[in-house]
């Protein structure tokens, strides 16, 4: 199941996303439909439990039989971030797909240097954007914005010290996020966070992919196009630490919750691999994509 979280007027609503149909207010159709009550929003749907994703299942299946259902079309829904409203920083990892720890470590000149266990760091709420959002250039602070295309997983189920075997049942979905990046910063501080954490630097969507309909996270492609010239092809099957792992890892002493949500690296391809490096500029269209998500468009904007 596709869901997203589009704009109605002034209103954010929770719909499923249909690329045949269009897209369905699940809410609206749980209750028209099976009289029932579903969560106006994907976060409380997340905090909801399984029960009311079974649901908003329903109520879908339902729709896509019914042919006055109240579909929107796509190309006229304004869609928004899937998960807006965060209180926690995203969580992310750095390092994390073989081949991008080897280009930067030659654009570095340096031998690879390779983590042994998931490098985090995150990125805080005021990073986020959505789907055609733009995204600053921050020129007075960056001379070197960077993007990074990264499968994103979205917790369902609260836990902590939550074993490698046990880690997918606790994943609601999958999301795209470009962790966009002002590489002279983060050089700078010598370390992830300053660099990747000035506002607008996280776009996220266009929609989350619930686990079960994404099955296996290992072996999705990802790419990243800028202004339609590919910069990213690569696949999840190169990370260096498989998303078992990573939550595992990141689960130590820590709780994750409902809702949150973990980047979990980016491939071989970026801006500061390039020779000569091919930073972002205003104007710019980035294109970040995840097999079986679907595509986050984003425009650099003064």
């Amino acid at each position: 199941m596709k869901l997203v979280t589009y704009k109605a007027g002034k209103e954010l609503r929770l719909g499923a996303w249909d690329s045949e149909k269009g897209i369905l207010d699940v809410h609206t159709a749980a209750r028209k439909l099976l009289a029932q009550w579903i969560p106006e929003t994907m976060r409380d749907l997340i905090e909801a439990g399984p029960g009311a994703l079974d649901v908003a299942r329903e109520a879908l299946k339902v729709a896509r039989e019914k042919g006055d259902a109240g579909w929107l079309p796509i190309t006229a829904t304004q869609i928004a971030t899937p998960l807006p409203g965060a209180k926690k920083n995203i969580f992310c990892v750095g390092r994390n797909y073989k081949a991008h720890i080897a280009e930067m470590a030659r654009s570095l000149g340096r031998e690879p240097d390779w983590p042994k266990v998931p490098e985090f760091f995150s990125k805080p709420p005021t990073t986020v954007v959505g789907p055609e959002d733009g995204v600053e250039r921050h020129a007075g602070h960056t001379e070197r914005l960077d993007y990074e295309v990264e499968l994103a997983v979205v917790i369902g189920k609260k836990g902590r010290n939550i074993s490698e075997a046990d880690a997918l049942s606790h994943v609601f979905g999958y999301t795209v996020v470009n962790d966009i990046t002002a590489r002279d910063a983060q050089l700078l501080h010598h370390q992830f966070f300053k660099g990747k954490s000035f506002d607008t630097f996280c776009p996220i969507g266009p929609c989350v992919v619930t686990a079960d309909e994404y099955g296996d996270p290992s072996g999705h492609r990802l790419t990243l196009k800028v202004n339609g010239q590919v910069r990213q092809d690569s696949n999840t099957s190169d990370l260096l630490f498989g998303v078992p792992k990573i939550i595992e890892a990141l689960s130590w002493g820590l709780t994750l919750e409902p809702g949150d949500i973990i980047a979990t690296g980016t491939p071989h391809g970026v801006a500061a691999g390039m020779k000569p490096p091919g930073w972002l500029q205003v104007g710019d269209v980035v294109e970040a994509e995840v097999e079986g998500i679907g595509l986050l468009r984003n425009k650099i904007i003064p």
